[in-house]
C-alpha cells in the first residue's frame, strides 16, 4: 500500500491495467448491484436540484421510482446512495439505441446542461473509496461485470491510475494527483507485475 495524505491507496491501483469498454459491458456498474451509487450529502443536494435539467432523459419508469424514493437514500449498511429500480439498476440511468446503459445526469453534463457531471463514487468506478475516521483507503474493485475493461485496459497498456486521472484528480486534487502519478512511474521492480 502507499499513502498520500490521508487517502491509503492499494498497490492495484498503480499495478493493474484498465479501461472501460462499455460496447462490450452495455453499462453494467450502473445496472450490477444490491444498492445504488454512493453519494456525499452535497452530491444528493446537487442531484435534487439539477433534477429539472435531466429528467428528459429518464424513463416515465424511473420517474415514477424518484417521486415514490426520492433523491437518494440510506442503504442496508447506513450509507447514502442512489435510489434503485428493480433491485438493481440505478434510477438516474437511461438505455440508448445501442442498448447502452447511461447516466441521465452525465448526458446533461455532455449536453452542457449542468457543470456537474455525475457522482464521484460513479465517475471514479471501478476504484471505491472507504472513508474511516483516520483516513479513506482506495481499492481497486476487480468485478466480472468489468472483465472487458481488464482486457481492453491490458490491450492499450493502459494503468488504472491514468485511466481515472480526471475523477482521482476530482476528488483529491491536482498536487495530490502528481504524487501518485510520481509514486506509480517509480515503483521499486519488485512491485511491478
Amino acid at each position: 500500500m502507499l499513502q498520500i495524505g490521508k487517502a491509503i491507496i492499494s498497490l492495484d491501483v498503480l499495478q493493474k491495467e484498465f479501461c472501460c469498454d462499455i460496447e462490450k459491458c452495455k453499462g453494467a456498474c450502473c445496472v450490477d448491484g444490491d444498492s445504488g451509487a454512493p453519494l456525499t450529502p452535497e452530491e444528493a443536494t446537487i442531484i435534487e436540484t439539477l433534477y429539472p435539467d435531466f429528467e428528459d432523459y429518464l424513463s416515465e419508469e424511473n420517474k415514477a421510482e424518484i417521486e415514490k424514493q426520492g433523491f437518494s437514500v440510506t442503504d442496508s449498511d447506513g450509507d447514502l446512495v442512489t435510489p434503485i429500480v428493480g433491485n438493481n439498476e440505478c434510477v438516474f440511468t437511461f438505455t440508448d439505441e445501442r442498448g447502452i446503459t447511461k447516466c441521465a445526469i452525465e448526458r446533461a453534463y455532455f449536453d452542457k446542461k449542468t457543470s456537474f457531471r455525475k457522482p464521484v463514487s460513479c465517475h471514479l468506478f471501478p476504484i471505491r473509496i472507504t472513508v474511516y475516521k483516520r483516513f479513506e483507503a482506495v481499492n481497486y474493485q476487480q468485478l466480472d461485470i468489468c472483465q472487458s475493461g481488464r482486457i481492453c485496459g491490458k490491450i492499450q497498456g493502459l494503468p488504472l491510475w491514468k485511466y481515472l486521472a480526471e475523477p482521482l484528480t476530482r476528488q483529491y486534487g491536482s498536487e495530490w494527483y502528481e504524487e501518485l502519478k510520481y509514486a506509480a512511474e517509480n515503483l521499486p521492480e519488485e512491485l511491478t507485475d
